[in-house]
């Protein structure tokens, strides 16, 4: 019986140990559309290389993230816009230390079907198409058919730094098509002849064609050297100083292989 007894307590010792184990190297990811293939690419791979780590990664857009992050029901947040003002205030009156880090680059393509006329416009014209000022093709050389927007919508990382770098933070127009990815849009273009729409370069494809904008095409050079003027960073934001599995995962995705790995999902390598 003793016998028995110390083999059934080294049984519970072993499962509970085991369960705190799985349970210490369980990080959530959540966020960004944008940084999901970064984050859903490097999860497969680092869990390949530490057989203990368990990473459930999320879409949902930026804002979404962030506020999971404020929530305490994330461990990382993957935004593709810096952290607002107002997302900081409320951190801070739950005692959270945001801190931002920075695992890409990236550069925010306008994209319209392939069979449309248009190949190039000036950052003008593109604010002007999204704000309503300018409502159909032949307005800029291309067919006689009303302009479908297709934008993200309000939680999107991706809508937020649009309209802050390609719009001037005037409001998109009441008409667009609203959608919650950026896979969402490059579908809703690729299916539209008359649509125009942005990605992030993860997104680009055959069934889209991507505009010229003021003579440049989005690019890794072009978003490295500053040319392209719809480039930005993205963010994995934790709070304070990430745990030890968060921080490996992290660093990780920053180092010359992490890097290499965003950079084959189609988006900008810091190194």
């Amino acid at each position: 019986m003793k016998n028995i007894s110390l083999i059934l307590l080294c049984m519970l010792i072993a499962f509970f140990g085991f369960t705190f184990f799985c349970y210490a190297e369980k990080i959530v990811v959540e966020g960004s559309t944008t940084v999901l293939p970064i984050a859903q690419k490097a999860a497969e791979v680092f869990m390949e290389r530490n057989s203990g780590a368990d990473i459930i990664v999320r879409g949902g857009g930026s804002g979404v993230g962030i506020a999971s992050l404020l929530d305490g029901t994330c461990d990382i947040a993957d935004s593709s816009r810096p952290i607002k003002d107002t997302e900081l205030d409320k951190a801070v009156s739950r005692g959270k230390d945001i801190k931002a880090h920075v695992v890409a680059m990236d550069g925010i393509a306008v994209i319209v079907h392939p069979g449309n006329k248009i190949n190039a416009m000036t950052k003008k014209q593109l604010k002007d198409i999204f704000t309503g000022k300018i409502s159909n093709w032949s307005q800029l050389g291309g067919n006689n058919e009303k302009i479908v927007v297709v934008s993200r919508d309000t939680s999107s990382g991706t809508f937020e730094a649009f309209g802050e770098l390609a719009l001037n933070k005037e409001k998109v127009r009441p008409d667009a098509i609203m959608q919650a990815s950026n896979q969402a849009v490059a579908t809703t273009v690729s299916r539209t002849p008359a649509a125009i729409g942005y990605v992030g370069l993860g997104f680009l494809s055959s069934s889209v064609k991507a505009l010229e904008i003021d003579g440049v095409v989005a690019s890794k050079e072009t978003v490295l050297s500053g040319s392209y003027s719809i480039g930005r960073p993205l963010f994995m934001y934790t709070n304070g100083t990430p745990n030890e599995i968060a921080k490996e995962f992290i660093d990780f995705i920053k180092s010359e292989e992490g890097q290499a790995l965003a950079e084959g999902e189609g988006y900008v390598g810091l190194k």
